[in-house]
């Protein structure tokens, strides 16, 4: 940024100069080029650690499935070779009601009577057949204990895996709402500069203008017009309908999209293969509202989701909301929003092939099926 901008005085005396004022103008085109370079230069590292944000995050939520997975699938082994001991428990038993006598002290004894003889063989028969069987029902149920430690050990490996990439992920969510800040100062402070630089570069260039008076008279219009239109937009953004649990819809439209896997969205970017939210068919330019009260964390451009928005309702539980059209994200970071305030407008932004809301809730750092929590609160998506 430059170290120094032209006071109105400065200008106003600069025109009475012709060189003066030739340098006066050159000046202020090149400190309004420096403005916006500065802008963009706060966007882009904006962006890019958003981009890193996107990846951190889904890197955590698919370490969270797959622990959850093997975890299962060690539980699942577990009960099978726990059903296995209490079925081998039962045919031992079974082997020692039906044969629980000497069968060879029996054969000795019996040698002269036939049918005993005969009974007793195929008791044996019968034995061994249940001691093969008793013996088989063992094997497997050792064999699940060992699948069960097996997969018991790689889920405590992937609960390890998981906790770093929840950290990761937090470290990137940090990381991201900074830079989005610092863009937004610096957007806040070109803007505001900008103005009064063009302002002063049109009195320069103003044959008929001999003093500022005009262009401070200018200046209190436009300032009059600024708060015309926050007005507006704190019309605009008044509260919607929201249930007595306190939660509201967060948009209107249809059901178009569920939680869970689907085929990648390529469209300004890939989408994952794991749909972690659902999405409403809004149509374009619909307006978007807050499902809870909460403060604002983030409101910027993020990657596949485009323009984004999530917003913490305290108790780990958060909301978020992607594709918001260009222009209309209607909060700022660290802002407090009330349930079913318009914080923003639909549109296809990110990875996204037609206009629509695409929300999700968090709890605890990773993203659940939106669908029955909010049905919980007594909010139906048909």
């Amino acid at each position: 940024m430059a170290a120094d901008y032209p006071s109105w005085a400065e200008v106003e005396a600069a025109k009475a100069s012709t060189a003066a004022g030739a340098a006066a103008v050159q000046q202020i085109i090149a400190l309004i080029a420096q403005l916006e370079a500065n802008v963009e230069t706060t966007r882009a590292e904006a962006e890019r650690r958003t981009d890193e944000l996107f990846v951190a995050q889904q890197k955590y939520d698919d370490a969270v499935m797959r622990a959850d997975q093997i975890q299962a699938q060690a539980d699942a082994s577990a009960a099978e070779a726990q059903a296995a001991e209490q079925n081998a428990g039962q045919v031992a038993a079974q082997l020692y009601r039906s044969g629980g006598g000497d069968v060879g002290l029996n054969l000795f004894l019996d040698a002269g009577d036939s049918a005993a003889t005969e009974a007793l063989l195929a008791k044996l028969g019968n034995m061994t057949k249940m001691v093969e069987r008793t013996s088989g029902i063992y094997d497997r149920a050792q064999e699940q204990h060992n699948i069960a430690k097996s997969l018991s050990d790689q889920a405590a490996v992937a609960r390890a895996e998981r906790e770093k990439l929840r950290i990761a992920a937090e470290a990137a969510l940090v990381a991201a709402q900074e830079a989005q800040a610092a863009a937004e100062a610096a957007l806040a402070e070109s803007q505001a500069k900008k103005i009064e630089l063009e302002q002063q570069l049109k009195f320069l260039k103003d044959a008929e203008a001999k003093t500022t008076a005009a262009y401070q008279e200018g200046e209190r219009i436009r300032k009059a017009e600024e708060e015309r239109r926050r007005q507006e937009a704190l019309k605009n953004g008044s509260p919607g309908t929201v249930a007595s649990s306190g939660w509201a819809r967060p948009a209107r439209g249809g059901l178009t999209g569920t939680f869970g896997p689907r085929s990648p969205i390529c469209s300004g970017g890939c989408s994952g293969s794991f749909h972690y939210a659902i999405d409403l068919g809004t149509g374009c330019s619909a307006p978007i509202y807050a499902a809870n009260s909460g403060v604002v964390t983030f409101a910027g451009y993020s990657g596949t989701y485009g323009n984004y928005v999530k917003i913490d309702h305290g108790g780990g539980i958060s909301t978020a909301y992607a594709h918001i059209r260009p222009g209309g994200t209607f909060v700022g970071y660290g802002q407090w929003v009330e349930a079913g305030q318009n914080i923003a407008s639909s549109g296809t932004t990110g990875a996204s092939t037609g206009c629509h809301l695409h929300f999700e809730v968090w709890n605890g750092g990773g993203r659940i099926n939106p669908q029955p929590f909010m049905a919980d609160r007594g909010i139906y998506f048909g």
